[in-house]
């Protein structure tokens, strides 16, 4: 029998079934392991060179209107470099009815926000008000990206919001997961009103998203995993979200991983619950989360593909060969009796010899169900 497709092995597995051997991808390329490790070459080229089944991230190509955009004049102003190198910057933005503001850093690796955007109700409202959403969303650049891959794996996409993927973790971007928390717990009606506002915005532009042409869209975010609230906050305040908007994108035809970048062992029933096609990223305790995989495929991998799994602390940035195809093994007979599931980093990863990836993904090619 011929081998299948990269794109037949992880479809396979993204339908919780078992392919010919198991699929591996990283949990995208980052540019400092690409510039700094690989010469330079782009996410393609790296699939390619280690030959890997592809990942690739894409989304629409939004559009809009000139008015939305003159009531969000964005104005940023460099502050310096700090002690510790990172490039220091702060943004004010002027609508017709206020002014909101931002600060944050930026260093070799990747930026953050130092200062959130909403502080407080009255900035929340200032934000809900004038923040631009498209009037159009082009799908050119989705349908160009699947062609161009061709048989070598898949695309996937996130929804529309202004975090990650869901509403509670877009809330904690824009004010902070602290106060996010904080104000769930005190001021659960403001709570509830503004995730039920940053949803409406999600479906609005799912409205637009005729035939998208991606394999997985991602939600979730690692704001709602266990080692950031307890299951009984993500009840109340993630759930019902959740469940309206993968509703939504399943009437869209569109197949749903939830993302908790995390700990998810007490949460795996209520991912079940949000309707979620699949669960990443399956964080194990050396990375800090607390998956343990065996038990999750045996609990629910009749229900959800997985996602993730791998130590890239201890397997790409600290490991060897060696122990990079022990952990790929250890992952496979994890799963292989009861889940789906696409081998990958359990996260970014910005170090480590290119040899223990190539190991990686030679031993994804023995496992074979």
């Amino acid at each position: 029998m011929a081998p299948m497709s990269s794109r037949e092995r992880m479809m396979i597995a993204l339908e919780n079934g078992r392919p010919d051997r198991l699929p591996c991808q990283v949990h995208s390329w980052m540019d400092y392991y690409l510039n700094h490790y690989l010469g330079g070459i782009d996410s393609w080229e790296a699939y390619r060179k280690f030959d890997m089944d592809f990942a690739m991230y894409g989304a629409p190509r939004y559009a809009y209107s000139d008015k939305s955009m003159a009531q969000w004049q964005a104005k940023r102003q460099d502050l310096g470099v700090n002690e510790q190198g990172d490039q220091c910057w702060t943004t004010t933005i002027v609508t017709p009815r206020g002014e909101l503001h931002i600060q944050g850093r930026t260093n070799e690796y990747t930026s953050w926000e130092t200062e959130p955007i909403v502080k407080d109700e009255r900035d929340f409202e200032l934000w809900n008000t004038h923040v631009p959403i498209p009037e159009s969303a082009d799908m050119t650049p989705l349908k160009e990206m699947k062609e161009r891959l061709g048989d070598r794996g898949i695309v996937r996409s996130y929804a529309f919001s202004f975090g990650q993927g869901s509403p509670w973790q877009s809330f904690c971007v824009l004010v902070g997961t602290e106060s996010a928390i904080m104000m769930a717990l005190t001021q659960p009606d403001f709570t509830h009103y503004a995730l039920d506002e940053i949803l409406k915005k999600t479906l609005m532009v799912a409205g637009m998203w005729e035939e998208m042409p991606v394999d997985v869209l991602e939600t979730g975010g690692g704001a709602g995993s266990s080692t950031v609230i307890s299951p009984a906050l993500f009840r109340e305040f993630c759930l019902p979200y959740d469940q309206k908007q993968n509703a939504a994108f399943h009437e869209l035809g569109l197949k749903v991983v939830c993302h908790l970048c995390g700990g998810i062992m007490p949460m795996l029933d209520l991912v079940l619950e949000t309707g979620a096609d699949g669960l990443e990223t399956m964080t194990p305790p050396s990375m800090g989360g607390d998956c343990d995989l065996r038990e999750v495929s045996r609990r629910i991998g009749d229900k959800l593909f997985f996602i993730g799994g791998f130590d890239q602390c201890g397997g790409f940035e600290n490991g060897t060969p060696a122990k990079a195809r022990e952990l790929v093994f250890e992952c496979f007979k994890s799963t292989k009796d009861h889940a789906g599931y696409i081998c990958s980093p359990s996260d970014h990863f910005f170090h480590g010899n290119p040899e223990n990836i190539q190991a990686f993904a030679d031993a994804a090619r023995e496992c074979t169900y």
